[in-house]
């Protein structure tokens, strides 16, 4: 599936690209922003069911596999991956492993938290990679949390570890909103490359133009469908679907207060805060007469229309809040390409 960002910027990056080894790739808003900078995803592994249907249709080209990668362990993922590579090949590993463990809206998250140890085995499947291609490149991305004090441990053995690998890394915060997506979505994103000057050079180009406010984003949709059992698709999207407005807040919409965590109405003259919803937390339409649709969520994250989230709503409301904008990573993937053309 190609975006139109990919047919109007192909040949923008180098030739010869690393191809790609994708880790908890999620429904795919990572690689889509690398794939639409000329990359090759070939691999491609995650948890969930139906991140991993997502991920299959939008990139049939593309070996993705479910799987728990604690269970499958490094060499289980290994043989999986050399079928698909040549020895020696150059490549970059890309990925976010899930950052749950790490969120500051995660109240009672602790340092030892099972699932901080999932970067650690992020650097342990890089390694064992290196035993058999070179990794020109990873790329890294997770909640600012992890640089909080009480998980500093982890976020600097992160570091040492990279070290140790060969790569040097190169550590900054980016608001997806810099990067042409109607939203503020700051994430801390680690790009280590085995070349020291392509560390230092490496600098993703914000861009001015795009879709900055909420109306520029999903201002044009029709209705979306309301969500009940049995229900056909939206003819317009298979996405453009949510729940029942059944609160009484729906019905005398200027009642509601904008900054509730459960009610919280997005204005239409300014960008969305960070798409990350709970279960009955999905951000309220300016209209303040319904929740937003799957659809304009994914808008707001940056997807294209084109781009089909699978599965039940509960599933899709998940991969939506998980994904990594594509404007942001198609930033991060133009400038791997750049300043390893360089190296």
């Amino acid at each position: 599936m190609q975006s139109k960002a990919q047919e109007a910027t192909r040949g923008a990056a180098p030739t010869r690209l690393p191809r790609i080894v994708s880790l908890f790739s999620g429904a795919g808003g990572l690689d889509l922003g690398f794939a639409d900078a000329g990359y090759e995803v070939v691999f491609a592994v995650d948890s969930d069911q139906w991140a991993v249907e997502t991920h299959k249709q939008a990139f049939p080209g593309t070996c993705t596999i479910q799987a728990d990668l604690v269970k499958l362990g490094v060499e289980g993922l290994i043989e999986r991956i050399r079928p698909l590579l040549n020895h020696g090949e150059k490549i970059g590993v890309i990925g976010g492993p899930p950052c749950q463990g790490f969120s500051r809206s995660n109240v009672n998250a602790t340092p030892n938290d099972p699932r901080n140890k999932l970067p650690m085995l992020y650097l342990k499947i890089v390694e064992a990679l290196q035993a058999e291609y070179v990794v020109e490149f990873i790329v890294f991305e997770n909640v600012l949390g992890i640089r909080d004090n009480k998980h500093k441990r982890t976020f600097n053995g992160i570091l040492r570890q990279l070290r140790q690998l060969g790569l040097s890394p190169n550590v900054n915060e980016y608001d997806a909103y810099d990067f042409g997506v109607a939203q503020h979505r700051r994430r801390v994103i680690i790009a280590a490359f085995a070349s020291a000057r392509a560390c230092q050079e490496f600098a993703p180009m914000r861009q001015i133009a795009g879709q900055k406010t909420v109306s520029e984003a999903i201002g044009r949709l029709p209705e979306p469908s309301y969500f009940s059992r049995g229900m056909t698709p939206n003819k317009y999207h298979p996405n453009h679907w949510t729940m029942q407005p059944r609160s009484y807040r729906f019905v005398h919409p200027d009642e509601q207060q904008r900054d509730g965590r459960s009610f919280r109405r997005l204005k239409e003259d300014e960008p969305s805060p960070t798409v990350a919803y709970g279960h009955r937390e999905i951000h309220v339409h300016p209209n303040g007469k319904r929740r937003l649709s799957i659809l304009e969520a994914m808008l707001l994250q940056g997807f294209p229309k084109r781009y089909v989230l699978y599965g039940p709503f509960s599933a899709q409301v998940q991969q939506v809040s998980n994904a990594v904008p594509p404007p942001l990573a198609y930033a991060l993937a133009l400038a791997a390409g750049h300043v390893l053309a360089q190296a």
